[in-house]
């Protein structure tokens, strides 16, 4: 397994103020119109590739306006108060690659690009994404960036305490197994408790 790990905003955004400064989280109110619900994606395992059968990838389209002279603070913001700490911003790797022990939360702020859910040959699919859209991928997933614009910028969220490193090689039993035991996420990363991720993912 190869462990990559990209540069930490836990403490800027601490004391930027987006992380209560009690440690708790405010979840968003979802009994309000307007929340965003998701198109789904599933993957089968695709060679060296776990993907999730349990899973299925979540997108949401345009849901955050990237507006402002700080586009990615938002989706920053919008992540730590639903409970997925942001972790980075950046782009997304031109190889195949998976997190074996995280679930992830990807948030366009600028630009477009065209990604590869699920890995290479006839089980991935080619998925174009824009500034403000959010991707969820389930632990094993399997992505890829295929071309991006010269301003394509993310924001990667994970839930709190998980091992955020990456594998480009196959797991053995046990690495399958403590993958399919990934703990499911208590929040939806825009819409909190009662957000399209939570009933999706514990139906």
């Amino acid at each position: 397994m190869t462990n990559i790990k990209r540069r930490r905003f836990n403490a800027a955004l601490a004391v930027g103020g987006l992380f209560p400064a009690t440690g708790t989280v405010a979840f968003a109110d979802t009994s309000k119109p307007g929340v965003v619900q998701p198109e789904t994606l599933n993957f089968a395992a695709n060679g060296w590739i776990p993907n999730n059968q349990r899973l299925p990838v979540l997108v949401y389209r345009s849901a955050i306006k990237p507006v402002g002279a700080d586009p990615a603070s938002l989706f920053e913001h919008a992540f730590a108060t639903n409970g997925w700490p942001p972790q980075w911003r950046n782009g997304i790797y031109d190889f195949h690659h998976f997190h074996p022990s995280t679930h992830e939360v990807l948030g366009f702020a600028a630009g477009q690009a065209r990604l590869i859910l699920g890995g290479p040959g006839t089980i991935g699919r080619e998925v174009t994404v824009q500034a403000g859209d959010v991707v969820v991928l389930p632990a094993g997933i399997g992505h890829c960036k295929i071309e991006a614009s010269a301003d394509f910028l993310v924001v990667g969220a994970y839930p709190p305490n998980e091992d955020i490193g990456i594998s480009r090689v196959a797991l053995n039993a046990d690495g399958l197994q403590q993958m399919r035991e990934v703990p499911f996420p208590q929040s939806d990363p825009l819409s909190g408790t009662n957000g399209p991720l939570v009933k999706r993912w514990h139906a």
